[in-house]
């Protein structure tokens, strides 16, 4: 055997030893997530006048079923009015619906960018299935997902949700879809076909806030509101934050507490407490400023480093520095992640909140609706139902977004969710359906 084959099989030998076994590589690496992986607290309160609020908190979904390492946080509030209906009907289908539209076999990284088109989906859906039973309630949704240091929030309607991080700075992780306070939506509702003003009573005068008529409603979006018309889109306002290593403070609330405290100030009131605590001052303030006026219900979700797992979230200092608080949101940047992450600066990695259905489901080719539609050859991106070939209506066609799209692209539509899209983009009047 000559030298240089001795060394060879020398070196292979060498890197056999090395190797390491699978399952001891899937163990590391979970452990290692267990390390890294914050620790979730949370507290619930709430005070009943109409019994309209309802409210979601679920601990223990997977990613991957059965595997405890894949786990993370759901927290919802859902503000009903006209009757409960909508609201307990959203609270017991929407998270079903979303994880329905997320294909299986993705990673981590891939199930959080996926995610934000999943909760259109998921918003939509359950718009439609409650539609078609007929009734006439609404609620809001405000639905929060925690993933390790990755929180996404999806809303319609004015339940907001803001962060607190353990530098005293305040940010709304939702957008209000009030009328009176939102031009865009305001304008976006009359160019679909809607009338806003205000309710005008005997003499011509108008009172109260702006209002979308028919029907009153003073929301621009909304799950339910049939008698409203399809203008009042279900499609939410997305966002997806990842928090530094400080971790930070979510206040998930209903209009019953917003209506009487800023962002500002619901944050400061319950600094320093723990998250059960928190949830109940913030609701003994709203009360003890405005009264019981409306439901009011309150979630606070704490996301707090490992080390730190049994502590409130300090109360920030009183100073603040200018530059500090202006780098709260940063956009993803590969070369700023590591230093950011010592400091409670939030990296910004997606937001969107356009209406327009073509705009939220993207671009998609065959290949990936099959793969994940259960075996069909096109899947309905909205309802999930496996569609024939002639069936697909592709979400793009006809659209004002498709200019650089074929119409033959996914992602598809069924007929019934492709005329959903087109009432609630004012091209077709609400309910009729072209045969």
């Amino acid at each position: 055997m000559s030298s240089r084959e001795g060394k060879r099989r020398n070196h292979r030998n060498h890197n056999h030893e090395n190797l390491v076994p699978l399952a001891a590589l899937i163990s590391r690496e979970t452990k290692a997530a267990k390390m890294e992986k914050p620790f979730v607290r949370y507290g619930q309160a709430a005070q009943s006048r109409k019994g309209e609020d309802y409210f979601l908190i679920k601990t223990d979904s997977l990613r991957v079923p059965s595997s405890s390492s894949t786990a993370f946080s759901v927290f919802a509030i859902f503000d009903g009015h006209n009757g409960k209906a909508a609201a307990v009907f959203t609270r017991e289908n929407l998270l079903s619906h979303v994880l329905s539209a997320l294909p299986c076999g993705l990673s981590r990284d891939e199930w959080l960018q996926a995610l934000p088109r999943a909760l259109v989906s998921g918003f939509v859906k359950t718009d439609k299935e409650f539609q078609s039973r007929g009734e006439t309630s609404g609620t809001t949704a405000t639905f929060v997902i925690v993933d390790g240091w990755t929180v996404t929030v999806a809303c319609v309607g004015d339940s907001r949700c803001i962060l607190d991080t353990s530098g005293g700075s305040v940010s709304n992780l939702t957008v209000d879809h009030r009328l009176e306070d939102n031009t865009e939506e305001r304008e976006r509702v009359t160019a679909s076909g809607g009338e806003v003003g205000r309710l005008s009573i005997v003499g011509g005068v108008e009172i109260g806030p702006l209002r979308c008529w028919p029907g009153g409603l003073c929301l621009s979006r909304s799950i339910g509101d049939m008698d409203v018309g399809e203008f009042i889109v279900p499609v939410p306002f997305v966002k997806q934050v990842k928090l530094s290593n400080l971790g930070g403070r979510l206040i998930v609330a209903s209009d019953g507490i917003w209506d009487a405290l800023s962002s500002e100030v619901a944050a400061k009131t319950c600094r320093g407490l723990p998250a059960e605590l928190a949830a109940r001052q913030v609701v003994k303030e709203a009360l003890r400023r405005r009264g019981l006026k409306d439901d009011t219900t309150c979630i606070v979700v704490d996301v707090i480093p490992p080390e730190n797992s049994q502590e409130p979230l300090p109360s920030p200092p009183k100073k603040h520095n200018f530059f500090f608080r202006s780098l709260l949101f940063r956009k993803k940047s590969n070369k700023l992640t590591k230093k950011l992450s010592s400091v409670s600066i939030v990296e910004e990695l997606f937001e969107e909140g356009s209406a327009m259905l073509a705009e939220r489901l993207g671009s998609g080719d065959c290949s990936k609706e099959s793969a994940t539609g259960g075996g069909g050859i096109f899947t309905c991106a909205i309802c999930q139902i496996d569609l024939a070939p002639s069936e697909g209506i592709s979400v793009h066609a006809g659209s004002i977004f498709s200019t650089s799209l074929k119409p033959w692209q996914g992602p598809f539509l069924c007929t019934d969710c492709r005329d959903k899209k087109d009432a609630m983009e004012g091209k077709r009047p609400s309910g009729v359906k072209v045969i």
